[in-house]
């Protein structure tokens, strides 16, 4: 069962209104890294979680506290568009040329749609989608995509940080910024944890057999730019991070197969068929 609790875990009052800011904020929202994405991915990774005890509970701790965060943004949006002016003439009747460029620069969809609140939209207006998310059931490969979601998210809260002034949203982006250094921090734990505990290693899935593999290519950098510059990093030579293997450099891709060559279609798909002898001596001909 879920709670609501009315508090919020952290303010998310502005000084004042800043409709063209709500507009960015909507990113970390509605974005495909948002607040919304990992809160649902989390979630789903733990309903999907078949292993019960703490990796579960991990899950679903984190995606009920990124719900919380869905929550303190959707407030902050909302308290942006507050007395915020809903024309060009409220705009210019404050004679307040920043007045005007933020009203320039406001989504007319919070206003139209949501009456001056969030929308479950990034700052484009482009709706979110549960595409977004992944829950493959296996918690390794998982768990470093999360890496990413959090890294990804912090990212753009930092930027976002540096696009204000107003001490009442820097202050809950400061609270965001410090539970995202958090949460990439617990996701690399979870993921030393996992082959801690014997549960998953390197590469994922493990338990796929290596013998199914080609795996004079499992460990094979190739290069496919002018120049060997990438010779010179970690993944070119030396023990593989999984421990099963050494890298090897090829400075040029070989091929290992020749050209495709497909046979003609289905003639009633009515694709265009490779050209026939008789075709080819009236190309260019037109039918009568």
């Amino acid at each position: 069962m879920f709670s609501h609790i009315k508090d919020l875990q952290f303010e998310a009052k502005p000084d004042g209104p800043d409709a063209a800011f709500a507009r960015r904020l909507q990113e970390v929202l509605g974005g495909k890294w948002g607040e919304m994405t990992v809160a649902n991915q989390y979630l789903f990774q733990g309903w999907s979680c078949r292993l019960p005890g703490k990796y579960k509970d991990l899950l679903l701790d984190v995606g009920t506290e990124e719900m919380g965060h869905v929550e303190m943004i959707c407030a902050m949006i909302a308290r942006l568009l507050d007395s915020a002016p809903l024309s060009v003439q409220e705009a210019a009747a404050e004679d307040n040329p920043m007045l005007a460029a933020i009203y320039a620069g406001s989504n007319p969809a919070h206003f139209i749609h949501s009456g001056g609140g969030p929308l479950p939209t990034d700052s484009n207006g482009v709706p979110w989608n549960g595409a977004f998310i992944t829950a493959s059931g296996n918690l390794l490969a998982d768990f470093h995509l999360n890496v990413t979601a959090e890294a990804q998210g912090r990212l753009q809260v930092a930027r976002l940080f540096n696009m204000t002034d107003d001490p009442g949203v820097k202050q809950m982006l400061r609270f965001l910024l410090a539970r995202d250094t958090m949460h990439q921090n617990m996701w690399l734990a979870a993921i030393e944890q996992l082959k801690e505990d014997g549960l998953e290693e390197m590469p994922v899935p493990e338990a796929f057999p290596d013998a199914e593999q080609e795996n004079r290519f499992a460990y094979q950098f190739i290069n496919f730019s002018a120049g060997e510059d990438s010779a010179e990093g970690r993944w070119a030579s030396g023990p593989s991070p999984d421990g099963k293997g050494e890298f090897s450099y090829e400075a040029a891709p070989t091929a290992y197969a020749g050209p495709p060559e497909l046979p003609p279609g289905d003639p009633r798909l009515h694709g265009t068929p490779p050209p026939t002898a008789g075709a080819k001596a009236g190309a260019g001909k037109k039918k009568r």
